[in-house]
């Protein structure tokens, strides 16, 4: 197979590719499943290929690169406007991204490093123990208020509760009491957790070299500046400041 451009859509267990000659001309479509991949791309000549960024995009991205395919990641958003009317299944977004990728004026999304991958799951790992943590205390304080403890909002305030908690719960019921000591002990058990990550976070901050920089900047700390380098591998990708920030 001599193809010019490759439109790929990903998914968990099967892919559709969409395959076009240096003239546009349509020369395979074919589902493939997850272990069929490798062997597909390895056999093709490298060309061009288009994928979707996903969360497994940047994985893709890197396997096929290996293979000396020339990748090329589109924001979703993107691709939608090449998709025929009236056609949403796999093979259509496959020619919808074959025909993206090829346009001169096409934006792309920089393929991240596995290195840009890991740290980045840090703080995606930290936002969801955060929000935890959030719920938590939320629910401590309704289920206090039903009894008549009220306490002001904020963790802060919460966490102030716990040395005092036998006291506390001394005068509830034996089942609040069980509940919220639990609730209580998932609170200090998400905090380790959330601590731990935000040392780990503050030690790439310290060696990672664009963290290092940003960090110089007043009000800049290690979660957003270890955050920015992880999400924005290359800021070469916009024209000025004003674009990043949009």
């Amino acid at each position: 197979m001599i193809a010019s451009t490759i439109g790929l859509d990903l998914a968990k267990h099967n892919f559709h590719v969409h395959a076009v000659d240096a003239d546009g001309l349509v020369i395979k479509t074919a589902t493939l499943r997850r272990s069929e991949m490798i062997k597909f791309f390895t056999t093709a000549r490298p060309c061009l290929v288009g994928v979707e960024a996903c969360a497994t995009a940047h994985y893709w991205a890197r396997e096929l690169m290996k293979l000396g395919h020339e990748v090329r990641l589109i924001p979703p958003s993107y691709v939608k406007p090449f998709v025929r009317r009236g056609a949403k299944n796999d093979a259509a977004d496959a020619a919808a991204i074959c025909e993206a990728v090829q346009r001169p004026d096409m934006r792309f999304v920089p393929i991240k490093s596995e290195a840009n991958q890991s740290f980045l799951m840090l703080h995606r790992a930290r936002g969801l123990l955060v929000r935890q943590r959030t719920m938590t205390v939320c629910a401590i304080r309704a289920h206090l208020a039903e009894f008549g403890i009220i306490f002001g909002q904020g963790r802060q305030r919460i966490e102030t509760i716990m040395p005092m908690i036998d006291g506390i719960a001394a005068s509830l019921p034996e089942y609040a009491r069980f509940a919220l000591t639990g609730l209580i002990n998932s609170v200090g058990e998400l905090n380790k957790q959330i601590d731990g990550i935000e040392t780990k976070l503050a030690e790439i901050g310290r060696s990672d070299p664009v963290s290092s920089v940003l960090s110089s900047i007043p009000g800049v700390g290690p979660i957003t500046s270890t955050a920015i380098a992880a999400t924005i591998p290359d800021a070469r990708m916009f024209r000025s400041g004003r674009e990043f920030a949009a």
